[in-house]
């Protein structure tokens, strides 16, 4: 349903094209669509019918692709999904301003809803609009920013990831006719899936194959991210050990050995392990709130069937 309407969007032929062939290579270039798939399987557990959600799922996914291609400029990313990243290809200037088009899209169809839903879904997509920027910006932080906790990391994920997972799940049910208890239970159950969606990520980009998640392995080591395997490390690692992953992340010059002795300190240290079992309770967690809400049975399970086919992705 959300490919379809993709299609029926039709970005390629609108005018100009400078703008508007980077928003449909984005949009076309594959994307797991998790997001807008979570909105119409809320939406079906307590309607039978995601159809009501498609606008808003298709706004929930073109503002997520609209993050990710300004994202990919922050980071200086050379890779998305395997293919050039939009900066790459064309130029800096033309993927902020496919960016920026890309936003007033996805709020021209949050804005497209029956009137009568409006008041409630706009409030909950304009504060996760704003919460995802407020995580952008203490994600950079962090980057200069000596000290940074666990606490400190989950509280940037809940913002910068959890938010916009949670809101789809909102939006889908309320779009459903969900109770505001059951909203909200969807709404909580989204961030922590979020978060254990964001873990499970740090953990690919070390541990994932290029080939299938789509980036090169160990690009959050060379960037000195503090992702929650480094923080972990740093957390149980001893004096000599400490000081050998600062001298790694702060002189090594070589990415190669960077990513190689960095990855033998954390196989050492168990983060792997340790990292793993994180992610799996916040899964968890979702899961139970989802089973604690009033809503068809066969629709629970349909939507816990997909959470858990993300807990052993690969990719």
């Amino acid at each position: 349903m959300i490919e379809q309407e993709i299609r029926n969007m039709d970005f390629a032929s609108r005018l100009p094209r400078e703008l508007y062939l980077p928003v449909d290579y984005v949009m076309s270039n594959g994307g797991k669509r998790i997001r807008p798939v979570f909105c119409l399987l809320a939406c079906e557990m307590f309607s039978g019918n995601p159809a009501a959600a498609l606008r808003p799922a298709l706004a929930i996914e073109i503002f997520h692709n609209f993050t990710l291609l300004h994202d990919d400029i922050m980071d200086k990313a050379d890779l998305r999904r395997n293919k050039p990243t939009v900066h790459k290809k064309w130029n800096e200037n033309t993927a902020l301003l496919s960016g920026d088009a890309m936003m007033v899209l996805s709020f021209d169809l949050i804005s497209s809803v029956k009137p009568e839903l409006l008041p409630q879904l706009l409030p909950v997509f304009n504060r996760t609009a704003l919460e995802v920027c407020e995580g952008q910006q203490l994600d950079m932080n962090f980057e200069a920013l000596t000290g940074v906790t666990e606490q400190m990391y989950l509280e940037m994920i809940r913002l910068k990831t959890s938010v916009l997972i949670a809101a789809a799940m909102k939006i889908g049910a309320i779009c459903g006719s969900a109770s505001v208890k059951d909203a909200e239970l969807m709404y909580d159950s989204g961030i922590s899936l979020g978060m254990a969606f964001q873990i499970q990520d740090d953990l690919l980009d070390l541990y994932g194959r290029q080939e299938k998640f789509g980036k090169k392995p160990g690009g959050d080591i060379l960037l000195n991210k503090k992702t929650i395997l480094l923080l972990t490390a740093r957390q149980r690692a001893g004096k000599e050990t400490g000081q050998r992953l600062n001298d790694l992340l702060e002189n090594e010059n070589d990415p190669d050995i960077k990513i190689r002795e960095i990855k033998k300190i954390f196989e050492d240290l168990d983060v792997r392990k340790i990292t793993e079992k994180k992610a799996a309770n916040l899964f968890n967690e979702a899961m139970e709130k989802i089973n604690s809400t009033n809503a068809r049975n066969s629709g629970k399970s349909e939507l816990t069937g997909f959470i858990e086919a993300i807990m052993t992705r690969k990719s």
